[in-house]
């Protein structure tokens, strides 16, 4: 099964783009899940979610919808005190609604393919016991069928991307080497991935459909190795995401 959401929903740009302009800003979520069945969350990196925003995250979506969220920094990025107990805590309600997809761990472009850094991951395992986890990792090195084989030891899904083809950057390789696959479309801006002012302004992309049709026969495969696919795209400016998810579903559907 192959679902398809954006990274976010939350955005004050998609006003007129996506949602219409009298919705209020508590029905955007709802709105949302009348186009789409899953959703990727950013906002639980920054800070942990309490019981009363989580659960309010299921009471406003319908039965089956899933939230992915990305790992707490200080799992990822910072790695020195992970705050495991409260980020576990944030995630019950997810938990216990069944409406979990699985957690991002999403590390930064510096995490290089050393054996510090990949001895981190058992313990990334450890800390997130049986919860399922996808790896994304932002720097070539880790592209390696000995990264790809530990993954899979530590039960870790990898996180597939379409980004630009920058010198460093994960090239576009559609594996799986967990019980769900996971892809990121982050859009193809070189100019404005390494300078921007603003942070939104990398993600600022409208993929074309010969873009979009390069990734069709590879989420095919995919879905016909794993039970889940779960697809979310990043190019989320004015709602460019939610443009690019109904340009692919219809290009899965007639190639």
């Amino acid at each position: 099964m192959i679902r398809m959401g954006t990274s976010g929903f939350s955005y004050d740009d998609w006003v007129g783009p996506v949602y219409p302009r009298d919705l209020p800003r508590w029905r955007w979520l709802p709105f949302y899940a009348s186009m789409f069945d899953t959703v990727e969350l950013n906002v639980t990196y920054y800070r942990h979610a309490d019981r009363k925003m989580a659960s309010g995250w299921v009471q406003r979506s319908p039965e089956g919808f899933l939230f992915s969220v990305k790992a707490h920094g200080s799992l990822t990025h910072e790695r020195s005190d992970p705050e495991v107990d409260a980020f576990r805590e944030s995630l019950l309600p997810l938990q216990e609604n069944g409406r979990l997809g699985c957690v991002l761990a999403q590390f930064p472009q510096s995490f290089h393919n050393t054996p510090e850094n990949a001895g981190y991951l058992p313990t990334l395992r450890d800390y997130l016991e049986d919860l399922p986890v996808v790896i994304e990792f932002r720097n070539v090195s880790w592209m390696t069928e000995d990264a790809l084989d530990l993954l899979r030891r530590l039960d870790f899904g990898f996180c597939c991307v379409d980004e630009p083809r920058l010198k460093g950057l994960m090239p576009p390789v559609a594996r799986a080497t967990g019980p769900l696959a996971y892809v990121r479309f982050h859009g193809r801006n070189a100019a404005k991935w390494w300078e921007h002012e603003n942070a939104w302004e990398r993600y600022d992309y409208t993929y074309s459909d010969d873009e979009l049709r390069e990734w069709v026969p590879q989420l095919h495969e995919l879905d016909a190795q794993v039970p889940l696919t779960l697809v979310y795209a990043n190019n989320h400016y004015r709602g460019q995401s939610v443009d690019a998810l109904k340009a692919l579903s219809r290009l899965l559907t007639t190639g």
